[in-house]
Order: structure tokens, then sequence, then C-alpha cells
């Protein structure tokens, strides 16, 4: 028996090791890991540059309290990390995850209003659907009932405006009024709550899990920015996912030149090697930040020495390997090959993505949009399939999280043509043995 819990009762295979774009259990058997974990491992498993560059420091040092010293691991990280940042963007501070990261750009945000004699402002406005972490304050500003509302009663929920799921309410994507119309519900949002009382929208620049992969239309991110200035509220980019160059450029936000006030990041930061993630901030914000006695806020393992270099060894790998420019060529190739699966099995009513964060969403119905019913877990089951054919693919659900099944496909920045062909053929048959189990789950429910 384990002594461990995770989210059910079920049993996986036990990892073994894992190299480039796959992974063995202790049995020996083979999987392509074709969601980089949890869109995590961008530069790939067990990259020996990585481990050397963990292997000098922990021959250093593997820890040090940021508050009695300061590191060469962390101040190198720092200085790698605002180089490929917006201009402006010149402050870092570094915490263990996706969810310590989104509550310390808001906390870091609300600091910053009070310093400055806007203490007013304290609503942090999202969007639904939407998922920024799993804390009661970043789950706050997600987006996301099934995750979100067994602790309801224990936070304080902010306001949500729609993503701009334009694919399901029929409006042309490529339309720059399309956009419009869903950045002018945030103006709505804020000018109901009391543009005095809005501190920060924060937002995915593409979707993530709680979307899959959702790329905003056009016109919307440049909107969202005026909107943003127009009313003094903070733009805080949740690039947990994004960064890292999975979108095929640094930051998602690069896409449309959307400056932002507060950059997250996580996930693919230190592509898996270690527990590390940070905020990056202009000095502007943080200067008030800082006069005012300092950031009220930290983590025992921030600017962990350890996870520090870990980090940098990884940008150092995506220049390297020039692995932004791969994630955006492979990121095409992969979304034509979903496109063409799409034609062939008419369970995939839509297929989205930028650079290598793709995703395909089941429909029962593509014209109308309507969704699989809810009880055939068809996000779950569709994934174990495809496991037992040794490819891992990530799924959720697009529509709050209730419904709406949808599987991310999003393989290391390091693939390569042979290893989409693998994808897609795992795909491939993955999807027909699903539609196959179709008619006998229909009758079962």
């Amino acid at each position: 028996m384990s002594h461990l819990f995770y989210q059910g009762h079920g049993r996986k295979p036990v990892l073994d090791q894992a190299r480039g774009v796959y992974m063995w259990d202790t049995d020996g058997r083979r999987y392509l890991d074709g969601s980089s974990g949890a869109m995590v491992c961008n530069i790939g498993h067990s990259n020996p540059r990585v481990l050397a560059a963990m292997r000098e420091q922990m021959d250093r040092a593997t820890f040090g309290y940021r508050l009695h010293f300061e590191t060469e691991a962390s101040e190198r990280l720092a200085a790698k990390t605002v180089e490929k940042m917006p201009e402006g963007l010149s402050k870092v501070f570094f915490v263990s995850g996706g969810s310590e990261a989104i509550e310390s750009a808001m906390k870091l945000a609300r600091q910053y209003a009070v310093a400055i004699g806007q203490g007013s402002r304290w609503k942090v406005i999202s969007r639904s659907p939407s998922y920024h972490g799993c804390t009661l304050g970043a789950l706050a500003v997600t987006g996301y009932r099934s995750l979100t509302e067994p602790f309801a009663p224990m936070m304080r929920e902010m306001p949500k405006v729609p993503a701009p799921r334009a694919y399901l309410d029929g409006l042309d994507p490529d339309d720059p009024a399309t956009g419009h119309h869903y950045a002018d519900m945030l103006e709505a949002q804020i000018l109901r709550e009391g543009p005095e009382s809005v501190l920060a929208f924060v937002l995915e620049p593409v979707g993530g899990a709680s979307t899959g992969a959702l790329v905003p239309p056009e016109g919307y991110m440049a909107r969202i920015r005026e909107i943003c200035d127009r009313h003094g509220v903070l733009l805080i980019m949740d690039e947990v996912m994004t960064g890292a160059g999975r979108t095929g450029a640094f930051l998602g936000c690069e896409h449309w030149n959307t400056r932002p006030d507060i950059v997250v990041m996580s996930k693919g930061f230190a592509a898996g090697y270690a527990p590390l993630g940070g905020i990056v901030a202009p000095d502007w914000l943080v200067g008030p930040v800082l006069d005012q006695g300092g950031f009220a806020h930290g983590f025992t393992y921030a600017g962990n020495p350890l996870a520090c270099a870990a980090g940098a060894a990884v940008l150092d790998e995506i220049d390297r390997q020039g692995l932004v420019g791969n994630a955006a060529i492979m990121g095409e190739k992969l979304k034509a090959r979903l496109h063409a699966l799409a034609q062939k099995h008419e369970i995939i009513g839509d297929v989205r993505g930028k650079g290598l964060l793709t995703a395909f969403e089941f429909m029962s119905d593509p014209v109308t949009k309507a969704p699989l019913p809810k009880e055939l877990r068809a996000f779950d089951r569709f994934v174990q399939i495809a496991y037992e054919n040794g490819l891992i693919v990530y799924s959720r659900r697009t529509r709050d999280g209730v419904e709406g099944d949808h599987i991310l496909v999003c393989p290391p920045l390091i693939v390569t043509d042979a290893h989409l062909d693998e994808i897609v053929e795992g795909l491939d048959l993955s999807l027909a043995q699903f539609r196959a189990e179709l008619p006998a789950l229909d009758k079962v429910h």
C-alpha cells in the first residue's frame, strides 16, 4: 500500500527514469510525454547541462535563507530573467510555484496601492473560466466551479468577467470587434465595482487548463491594456503556463505586444528540475513598497540557490537550442495535424492553441457546440486510453469545470517531426478506441 494520497484512489505505474520526451516505468514500459507533465517540462527530461549545473550548486550550497544571504545563483537567474522581459520590468521576486507566484503578485499589487495612498483598491478581477492556482488567494481569482465551490466559505471570491470564448458564442475570432466585445465586459465590471476599488486584472494571455489553450480574439489584448490604463488598474499576466517559450514567444503576451505591469512565472521556468516560480515587476511599482518598509511577504524557499541554479541553466538551454523558435514552428505543424484528426474524428469539435500549447475539445455536435454528456467523464477516459497506448496527454473541462471535455497536447519544446508523428499516431489510435466505447457508455448512463 502507499502512504501517499492525491486526487483519487487509483494507483499509477512507478516512474523509473525519464530522458528527452520519454519516460519509463519500473516495468520497462515507455511513455511519450505529450503534455510535458502538466505543461512543465519545457526542455525535456534529464538535460545533462541542467543536471551538471545543479550538481555544481549542490557542491557549494543547497540552501541559504534570503534574509541571511544573497546568493550568486539567485542573482544570476534574476538578471537572465529581466533580460527576457518587456522593457521596464526589472525587479524579480522568487517563489516555489505558480500558486505562490499568483499570491505574491496580488499582494505586491495591494501593497503598492496602499503605499501610494490608494488603499481603497483591493479587488482583483479575473475571468471565468480561469485557473490561477490552488491556494485560497489564488482560488479566489479562479473561475472553475468544481475546484472553487468546496472552499467558497473560506475565501473572499473576486469579481469575474467572461473569458473570450468566441468559438462557443458563434463570433468571429479574427474580427477586432469580437475582441472589443469581450474586453468591454472588463470595463463594465470595473464600473460596476467602482474603479476606485479595483486593484488589478489577472489573465492568462493564452488560456491554460481551464479553457484549453484558448487564444484571445483580435483586438482583445490591446483593448484590455487601454481599459486598465484608463482606470488605474494593474494588469497581471499569468504566464505560469505560457511563459518560458511554450507559445512560440518567451512570454505569451509578446504575441500581441501587450505590456504587463506584473508577470507571473513558474512551470517551464525551471522546467520541472526544481520547484521554482517568480514575479517580475517594474521599479516604479516595487520602489514605493520598499520605501514603506519592504514587501510584507515571503516564503522559506524563496530564491533557493539550487532551484535558481536549475532555472538559470534551463534559460540557457532554451537559448542554446533555440527552443522558442522550435515551439513556434512545431506548434504550427502540430495544430495542422490536430485539424486533420478533427476531419477524421467527428467527435473533435474545436482545435485551438498557440505554439506548443494546443488543445482539442470534444463535442457531440460541432454545429451547435453541444458538449458530450458530462456523465461520460470523457476527459478522464480519453486520457486513460492514451496512457495505455503509451501517450501522456492532459485534460480538463472547458465549461466551468462541469462539462466541455478538452485534451491538451503540449509536448516539450525539444519535440521533432518524428515525435509529432508518434504523438499523432497515438492520438489517432486512442480516438478510435474512445469513439468505439461511446455507444456502450451511452447505454450505461
